[in-house]
């Protein structure tokens, strides 16, 4: 009996640190995406960070899938791939975090997307690692998006390819019914950060986040600001699935070849992680 209370205690106490996540980790995979340049789909620059995303979700417990496709484009047909890691569940239920990490094309530029691309894809990174091995409810998805951005000027047509194309795929096979929520994160390592209310996202899943957020500690960094955002929660609001933007756009580097690593910070990375994490386990409540 004895033992049977330790070996319970050592179990619990992994379960505990797993779940943690640590902004600084973050950074580091943030970094780690940065120092491979500008990533726009179809580059060999952003193959290479696919080749490394795919390294580092495959933790304990994860289902990696890479949803392979073919994107029209003004430039062309572009090869792409979104890629979801799943930790399955008991329920049938499921709930995804999602994130973009290409990086806008801007031919003759050094445009590397440090908060543009770098921190939803440091924040996903080490979701995964948090998430690693932990008993659930709910499956939650982490889903790597390729092609957010548009290869010209943003419209209908030349944005969100990747999102676009998951969505198109979940309303052919109807798992899209199967989802409690979808979050996407974008933007989220701004030193300064401000995440602003979007109004095209789903009401009561904003409510859930923002109560999360207070919950910790953080109601000042999830504003009351509002303004409706385009991005690749989009086509899933269309869908009908409940879904949700965390983004901070008020973010002067936006585009700019100034959008680099020192414009980013560990710490709101880790607020961004935080309030996911809490925001999955209040979900898997409902």
């Amino acid at each position: 009996m004895y033992r049977s209370q330790i070996l319970l205690m050592v179990l619990l106490a992994s379960a505990c640190s797993a779940a943690e996540f640590s902004g600084a980790a973050a950074f580091d995979f943030a970094k780690a995406s940065v120092a491979f340049g500008p990533r726009p789909a179809g580059s060999d620059a952003n193959h290479k960070l696919q080749a490394y995303i795919l390294q580092k979700v495959r933790v304990p417990g994860a289902q990696v899938v890479e949803d392979n496709f073919t994107a029209q484009t003004p430039r062309g047909p572009v090869a792409m791939k979104n890629i979801i890691v799943k930790f399955p569940g008991r329920s049938g239920k499921a709930i995804a975090i999602t994130g973009h990490y290409d990086t806008k094309p801007f031919p003759g530029r050094n445009f590397v997307g440090a908060n543009d691309g770098g921190s939803s894809t440091g924040v996903l990174l080490e979701l995964a690692q948090a998430l690693a091995g932990q008993p659930r409810t709910d499956e939650v998805d982490l889903i790597f998006f390729d092609g957010e951005e548009a290869f010209g000027e943003w419209t209908a047509t030349d944005s969100v390819y990747g999102s676009r194309h998951l969505a198109d795929t979940w309303k052919r096979d109807g798992s899209w019914v199967r989802y409690k929520a979808l979050i996407n994160v974008d933007m989220i390592g701004d030193k300064d950060l401000d995440i602003l209310q979007d109004t095209n996202s789903d009401v009561s899943l904003r409510r859930l986040v923002w109560n999360a957020a207070a919950a910790l500690g953080y109601q000042k960094y999830f504003t009351n600001m509002s303004e409706p955002m385009d991005d690749d929660h989009m086509p899933f609001v269309r869908l009908g699935v409940p879904s949700l933007d965390v983004i901070d756009f008020d973010y002067k580097p936006w585009h700019e070849d100034t959008d680099t690593l020192d414009k980013i910070s560990p710490m709101s990375m880790e607020i961004v992680g935080k309030v996911m994490l809490e925001s999955i386990k209040r979900l898997q409540q409902q």
